[in-house]
């Protein structure tokens, strides 16, 4: 324990002076002797995450010995035993992860403290100089040591002003993070609300006379945490600081991507990260048309069934066919074939889709991709209650064939995917959800090319909680997405849209736009590409919010 670099530290609290650190979780002590050198007032190991050792734990501990940056060790879990291994290495005292009670505070504080005042044994380690100065420093100890509860999750928001009055504690740390997470949005470093709920604690632990701090997330975030009265300011992480560095030199160089996001190998669906303007050889020659169901073309298809297009070649959509189809009580859609694939998704009702004599019952959401010639048909069973369905085709304008030939009748399971090689199913409710692809939101993908092989087109379904969005972006192909519940805003290229109750938009090849839910509830929406592939492009953001010398040009 460095109790000269602990007082400092606490003096420069008392003087509402902030004090800077790193968060360290790669194994090399370099790190921590780097931030040594620099004169970084803080450092925190994290034992909780990732991958350190002990051994490697010990040599960052080692590496800040007789400085003035105070070591800390975030623990895996609130633990006797782990706290009294990191505190006779020398840490200079603890992070104790999800703290939500008073209890849990007063427990950490008692590992931290020799007896009589707590339960740290005392061990012949590097804390007590091994052995040489054991009444040294069991006698400064308890006075000197730092426990820092980091507060991550909603529990904790009644309880905090009476952690605050625990005595012993000096200083509290958010973790953003998990503190959205516990709220419901996963995946965000701040989701809704959250970062509201932060500054209202921030300002409960201030008035008690404590200090408090989190990670901030860029240059300019840690200035704007300065100026709200966070004084521990975490700089960023080891590895956070590499991948910026890195994409600063790529970007440079017009060659920046986002790493895969998961542990396989990489695929089609990966993206580069913002580019600086539109590549030359993707430029539009069209305008985004949003159509509403009073807008759509209607087409009788059979008696009892109508489609409301929403996209297609009449609105300038090249390759690709969207619609909205209305199956009355009892009607069905007789056995057809296409020359290319069909999407079909369920979003009132339930559908009976029969292909080749294979029969799957599907209820909202759920959706069935029939590729090229294979004989389907459509029936709402009900007696009663209308279904609507999302239709999508890769074709500018779909043709069928109707196929008088009989199959036999095989009921699938409710809970079958379809058939290898043929139809394609996905199940809503066990189907496997994607994030990560922008804040809040969440994507399930219903078909591509890797799921279908040979498959001319991909789409899926997306849910954004209240502030959820997508990134500026493009494609090298139409898009058609409809807004199946709830609103969303649609920006393109300086226009902004509002979608409802199944507006689509179609925007064309190489058009720059973004989705946003600015409303207070989530919002669903069913997207299709007239590409094999999910593949976007994704284009710094002033893009989507300001009309280009491009698009002024095409509208003169």
């Amino acid at each position: 324990m460095k109790t000269k670099a602990i007082t400092k530290l606490r003096d420069k609290l008392s003087r509402n002076e902030s004090v800077h650190g790193l968060w360290v979780t790669l194994e090399s002590a370099s790190i921590t002797d780097i931030a040594v050198a620099l004169g970084l007032d803080w450092v925190v190991i994290d034992a909780e995450h990732g991958h350190l050792d002990w051994k490697e734990i010990n040599e960052h501990i080692r590496a800040a010995l007789r400085s003035d940056t105070v070591v800390l060790v975030r623990l895996a879990e609130r633990n006797t035993s782990l706290t009294k291994r990191v505190l006779d290495m020398g840490a200079d005292g603890i992070v104790v992860p999800w703290v939500e009670t008073v209890e849990q505070v007063q427990e950490a504080l008692l590992d931290c403290h020799y007896p009589p005042e707590g339960r740290r044994g005392i061990g012949g380690e590097r804390a007590t100089v091994w052995g040489q100065c054991m009444a040294e420093h069991t006698a400064e100890a308890n006075e000197h040591v730092l426990v820092v509860p980091l507060i991550e999750s909603v529990g904790a928001i009644p309880h905090v002003a009476a952690m605050c009055e625990v005595d012993g504690i000096d200083l509290f740390y958010f973790g953003p993070a998990d503190f959205s997470s516990s709220s419901g949005s996963r995946g965000q470093w701040e989701g809704p609300g959250v970062a509201q709920s932060i500054i209202e604690l921030k300002e409960t632990i201030l008035a008690s006379g404590k200090h408090c701090g989190l990670m901030a997330t860029g240059v300019e975030d840690l200035v704007a945490r300065h100026e709200q009265g966070f004084r521990m300011l975490g700089l960023g992480s080891d590895c956070g600081f590499l991948f910026r560095g890195l994409h600063q030199s790529l970007q440079a160089l017009n060659c920046d991507r986002s790493p895969a996001t998961s542990l396989d190998p990489a695929d089609g669906r990966a993206v580069r990260l913002p580019l600086p303007c539109r590549p030359e050889h993707i430029q539009p020659d069209r305008e985004e048309v949003i159509t509403s169901l009073s807008q759509g073309k209607v087409i009788e298809i059979q008696s009892g069934v109508t489609m409301t297009a929403m996209v297609g070649e009449f609105n300038s959509a090249r390759n690709l066919t969207t619609g909205i189809v209305t199956i009355e009580p009892e009607a069905f859609l007789d056995c057809h074939t296409h020359p290319c694939s069909e999407s079909i998704t369920v979003l009132e009702g339930e559908a009976e889709v029969t292909v080749e004599g294979r029969v799957y019952r599907l209820g909202p959401l759920d959706n069935i991709v029939v590729p090229r010639w294979l004989p389907h048909a459509v029936c709402n069973s009900s007696s009663g209650k209308q279904t609507r369905i999302h239709v999508a085709f890769p074709m500018s304008v779909p043709e069928r064939e109707m196929v008088s030939r009989s199959f036999t009748r095989t009921e699938m399971p409710a809970d079958s995917i379809g058939v290898s090689g043929l139809e394609h199913v996905t199940r809503f409710q066990s189907a496997k959800r994607t994030f990560g692809v922008g804040p809040g939101a969440e994507f399930i993908d219903y078909f591509n090319a890797e799921l279908i092989p040979g498959l001319e087109m991909s789409g899926g379904f997306g849910r954004f909680q209240p502030g959820g969005r997508l990134p500026a972006h493009l494609h090298d192909f139409d898009e058609s997405i409809c807004i199946v519940d709830g609103a969303a805003s649609c920006l393109v290229e300086g226009t902004h849209y509002s979608l409802t109750n199944c507006d689509t938009a179609m925007v064309p090849r190489g058009r720059v736009h973004y989705f946003i839910n600015e409303s207070s509830t989530s919002m669903d929406m069913i997207w299709v590409y007239a590409g094999p592939m999910p593949v976007r492009i994704e284009i710094d953001s002033t893009f989507a919010l300001k009309q280009n010398e491009l698009r002024s040009d095409e509208n003169e």
